[in-house]
């Protein structure tokens, strides 16, 4: 699993639609607000051409991809965070996600319900953020106040805490605060929302007659160093970038790059994710860990086997297996690698583990 994504937004904004195209679904996407009472959740695969160009050398029996998690969050609205629109169910769901697409609409139509009859984006985008940081600021609250009463005084959670209060007070996400990784793990635990890395969606028409201005919407973006990707959601849906046969086996379009696949690959990014790669007659298959991470960690990715047992690994960097192709040529030109259990693994490695259990 690449990681667990959830889509938010205000009701009626292309959520359900945008999820459908991510996850091959067919889920209802009504012109109507709150359509989705219940989360959907749904897998994609994650694209990348590297395993077809793999694949075109080795001819396997089977291509396996990676995967993401998406959850298809019902509409938050104005009020959530005190129970509104069911807020608290809905919100309780955004906890469990590592990355936030946050849907936007950004034009107008007439015969498309708009929960406040009238499209303004940085309104729309603030009644939500806004609803955010009240979460965060009850759990926060609630939190310091279960540590004073049980006389638990852990002085350092409790200081940390307090800086994030300070800064939900003043109406700031939480990533907005410098907080170290000792920091982030001490309050791990209590997955506040506004500590996520957030994709903002703005969904445009293809007619470009009924966009809204979007530069006041890009400086407020700017403004709070967020990520925006333009997306015509309604021809995305008509123009998928993949097509499946099944879970297991994946074939990807090279024809163009697709809106889609770049909120896939901007979350990659954000959430400091990686890919490597194990080959063979039987499948090539592509494995999503974070970036950092060493070859046993990646060892545990396949099977746990792999890392009790673990000897060495070989490894061959994408480069230089596209270029060489024949594993004996690889070889003879000194481009396979025996690393051992401390090596950080590169994007794009080409891995095979020895290992004994």
């Amino acid at each position: 699993m690449g990681f667990k994504c959830g889509i938010i937004g205000l009701p009626n904004v292309g959520k359900s639609t945008l999820f459908n195209i991510l996850t091959n679904s067919k889920i209802p996407a009504k012109n109507f607000p709150f359509c989705t009472i219940k989360p959907n959740v749904g897998l994609a695969p994650v694209f990348d051409l590297r395993l077809n160009k793999i694949a075109n050398i080795v001819h396997p029996k089977r291509i396996i991809t990676t995967f993401m998690e998406f959850v298809d969050i019902a509409g938050l609205v104005k009020g959530a965070s005190q129970g509104c629109g069911l807020g608290n169910q809905f919100l309780s769901n955004i906890h469990q996600v590592d990355l936030l697409i946050h849907v936007v609409r950004c034009f107008n139509d007439n015969n498309i319900v708009h929960m406040h009859e009238h499209v303004n984006p940085i309104y729309d985008v603030d009644i939500i953020n806004m609803e955010l940081i009240l979460s965060d600021l009850n759990i926060c609250q609630v939190e310091i106040l279960k540590l004073k009463k049980k006389n638990i005084f852990d002085k350092y959670r409790i200081k940390i805490l307090e800086q994030c209060l300070h800064c939900l007070n003043s109406n700031h996400f939480l990533n907005t605060l410098f907080l170290g990784k000792q920091d982030l793990n001490i309050i791990d635990d209590l997955h506040f929302i506004t500590l996520k890395p957030m994709i903002y969606i703005a969904n445009i028409s293809n007619d470009s007659v009924k966009n809204v201005d979007l530069s006041k919407f890009l400086n407020f973006i700017s403004l709070n160093k967020s990520v925006y990707i333009p997306v015509q959601i309604f021809t995305e849906s008509q123009n998928t970038y993949l097509k499946l046969s099944n879970l297991n086996h994946v074939h990807f379009e090279e024809n163009k790059e697709s809106k889609i696949n770049k909120i896939i690959q901007t979350g990659y990014k954000l959430l400091g994710l990686q890919t490597f790669f194990t080959v063979g007659k039987k499948e090539v298959r592509s494995w999503t860990i974070n970036l950092g991470s060493t070859s046993v960690q990646a060892a545990r990715k396949i099977h746990t086997d792999f890392e009790k047992g673990f000897i060495r690994a070989e490894v061959i960097s994408y480069i230089d297996f596209i270029k060489f192709k024949y594993h004996n040529k690889i070889r003879e030109f000194g481009k396979i690698r025996l690393e051992g259990k401390h090596y950080v693994v590169q994007d794009g490695d080409i891995i095979k583990f020895l290992f004994k259990v």
